[in-house]
């Protein structure tokens, strides 16, 4: 890329030219949120069972007694040996977990792979973020990140599987898929308030937002080939 070299004095006025619409794209962002808090809510009528690291859970003891649940939907097959490496990109962007708990909110992973794997994978990857297996519960397939039609309906992102082919989006039709979804404890009633999946959960990369700083930016491709298991890069960090 040839990059433009100028004045101080001509940089500082494309930087506040820039800086207007930052300041417009955070108003709209906010206002997204706003809307977001507005949402209505679904009461969870089914009971779910995980199994965790002190043995089986129900989605009310996923809270450990906070309000709110932000669930991240981690791909890992129980067929697998190793979790997703784009969902382990977003889980090492995951920080310490006292300041969601300050504001009475919970964050844990949740996948169908076996307990036994996901705890020898979690150990490799040095996180200490709770995860739980899934297996064996309907929870995947209801909220839209496992699709096997053999199950129930293909639907991801709000997108039945006609409209995804369409789209061109054929990947997105069976398999694993990741996504968030959140909850709202109200005594011991759990609703669901909030899903999002495929690139809107781009806010939870933080290495993306750092990189948006930058020049050259995320220096990304589809797929992000470049993409590895972070104890996979050399020791430079390149893949």
């Amino acid at each position: 890329m040839t990059r433009q070299i100028v004045a101080r004095h001509d940089w500082l006025t494309a930087r506040k030219e820039l800086l207007a619409k930052e300041e417009e794209a955070a108003r709209m962002w906010a206002a997204v949120a706003e809307q977001r808090r507005q949402l209505p809510a679904v009461k969870i009528e089914k009971e779910y069972v995980f199994d965790g690291p002190t043995g089986t859970a129900t989605l009310l003891d996923l809270f450990d007694g906070r309000r709110q649940l932000i669930t991240y939907h981690f791909m890992f097959d129980p067929a697998w040996d190793e979790g997703c490496k784009h969902c382990s990109f977003l889980a090492d962007n995951i920080g310490h977990l006292s300041h969601l708990h300050s504001r009475d909110t919970t964050l844990v992973l949740v996948s169908r792979a076996p307990a036994t794997k996901i705890a020898a994978f979690r150990e490799r990857m040095g996180w200490s973020v709770p995860w739980y297996s899934s297996y064996g519960s309907s929870f995947n397939y209801d909220f839209h990140v496992t699709l096997d039609e053999s199950v129930a309906p293909v639907t991801y992102n709000f997108k039945d599987k006609a409209t995804l082919k369409a789209d061109g989006e054929v990947w997105f039709t069976q398999g694993e898929q990741g996504g968030v979804s959140v909850f709202l404890r109200d005594g011991d009633t759990v609703l669901h308030t909030y899903s999002a999946y495929a690139h809107s959960t781009d806010l939870l990369h933080g290495t993306y937002n750092y990189l948006d700083l930058t020049a050259l930016g995320r220096q990304d491709a589809p797929g992000r080939p470049w993409l590895r298991h972070h104890d996979r890069y050399d020791g430079n960090g390149a893949a």
